[in-house]
């Protein structure tokens, strides 16, 4: 227990939040700065992709990392190591005179930010224990906002601020919400107990699990944003790499994925699969919907962001109330049926189609958004060990990014001779198989919980 009278009261969970937050707005808020970024140093637009790619990969590697590091030496550490890291990367990208200076920028951010929600969780949980009580929906509620809700914050958010004073902004908002959640951190957040000394550090964190993941992860990457002109060799290399991870994985006393568990745990390995699907229909829907309204419709950069917007605030409204009550099963199902519907109107959408039915689709999707976050997250919750919740929740978000970059790669496809209808009717027909796994994963699925258990 510590001098806080309330076990979630807004000291403990602030800094949390604002934590959380960081890593998927930063994910999103970089789209509309790659044309002036690469307008600013003189490059090609394309080589500017390269600042979206190395967050996804650093993303992807360092949540399940930084969860495991955790539960080895203390969340409450490694949150404030984490957001010491976003403010450093948020200076060199404010500072930055060179593209790559700004890709070291890209890559400790998104290290930095992927301590927030993997330590929140695991936060969260010993919280709950240490008090004797379930935590509450809306504490799980506020988190999913915080970390899944606010990527679709990011285009609008981005857009604005970028007409307003620069790209340099996107590094700078950084800055003073860095200062602001250590500051809160340092002086809400109880400490951690002290560290028991490591025999063998390395082995602890699984360091050869690490470097093997993030290869792997990178050439998967590489492979799936050139299937336009497929690379074989790095697929093969990543197959390879793949086999070498899986081999080091079962044999590690201390894995960094424990695929025994994994294998064991079906249920768990369900709710990482359900979350790769909503990501991949979610991202493919903002950005194939935001390219396609500018070259199709002929929106500016500024008001295609904003079309994103009402899915933002739809998913924020129903968040809250639907966490509070704990819920896990009905959401999930009622999100996958409501992604479905939207794969399925996009594929009858055209560029005659009024604005306010294309608003009426995202607002829509916001449902999807919300309630899937919600559910899964509740999920995940309720389906992993106490003391591995914060590797299984960065787990999760390395299968969002799986999503994102999958729906990178379609929409590369489906654009790739132009921005048209057929290609937007394309990416439709793509989301509407996967949201039918989505509904069939679901529904299914005996041993989803109907709720989290409050006990």
């Amino acid at each position: 227990m510590d001098r806080l009278a309330t076990p979630f009261g807004w000291r403990f969970m602030t800094p949390l939040i604002v934590g959380s937050a960081l890593n998927p707005v930063n994910s999103s808020i970089i789209a509309t700065a790659l044309v002036p970024i690469a307008a600013h140093f003189g490059v090609p637009a394309g080589r500017t992709a390269v600042l979206v790619a190395v967050l996804y990969v650093a993303s992807a590697t360092a949540q399940p990392t930084l969860g495991k590091i955790a539960g080895r030496f203390g969340p409450r550490r490694v949150f404030l190591a984490g957001i010491s890291l976003v403010f450093l990367g948020g200076l060199i990208g404010s500072l930055a005179q060179s593209l790559f200076l700004l890709t070291v920028a890209r890559v400790v951010i998104g290290i930095g930010t992927s301590a927030g929600y993997p330590t929140a969780m695991l936060l969260i949980r010993r919280r709950a224990t240490a008090f004797g009580i379930a935590a509450p929906g809306g504490v799980l509620g506020a988190i999913s906002i915080a970390g899944q809700v606010t990527v679709a914050l990011g285009l609008p958010l981005g857009g604005l601020l970028v007409g307003a004073a620069g790209w340099r902004i996107v590094f700078l908002i950084n800055l003073p919400f860095a200062v602001m959640a250590f500051a809160m951190a340092a002086r809400w957040i109880p400490a951690d107990d002290p560290v028991k000394r490591a025999r063998n550090w390395a082995r602890d964190i699984d360091l050869a699990g690490v470097i093997l993941f993030a290869a792997t992860f990178t050439c998967l990457l590489a492979f799936l944003l050139s299937l336009h002109h497929p690379n074989w060799p790095v697929l093969a290399a990543a197959l390879v790499l793949l086999a070498a991870l899986v081999q080091r994985e079962l044999r590690a006393t201390s894995p960094l994925v424990d695929l025994r568990l994994l294998r064991s745990n079906s249920a768990l390995t369900r709710t990482y699969v359900r979350q790769l699907c909503t990501q991949l229909v979610m991202y493919s829907l903002m950005y194939g919907v935001t390219q396609w309204v500018q070259d199709g419709k002929g929106l500016s950069a500024a008001l295609a962001g904003l079309v994103m917007l009402p899915m933002t605030g739809m998913s924020a409204v129903v968040t809250a109330p639907v966490a509070r009550r704990n819920v896990v099963r009905v959401p999930l199902i009622i999100a996958a049926v409501v992604a479905l519907g939207v794969s399925v109107a996009l594929r009858f959408m055209s560029v005659g189609t009024a604005t306010a039915a294309i608003l009426g689709v995202t607002v829509a999707f916001g449902l999807t958004v919300s309630l899937g976050a919600v559910g899964n997250q509740g999920a995940l919750y309720a389906q992993s060990p106490a003391d591995d919740v914060g590797t299984a929740a960065g787990l999760m978000r390395t299968f969002s990014y799986l999503g994102a970059i999958l729906s990178s790669s379609l929409i590369s496809l489906s654009y790739a001779h132009g921005v048209t209808d057929a290609g937007l009717h394309s990416i439709a027909n793509a989301l509407i198989g996967g949201s039918l796994v989505l509904v069939l994963i679901t529904l299914l699925d005996r041993r989803l919980p109907t709720h989290i258990d409050r006990s």
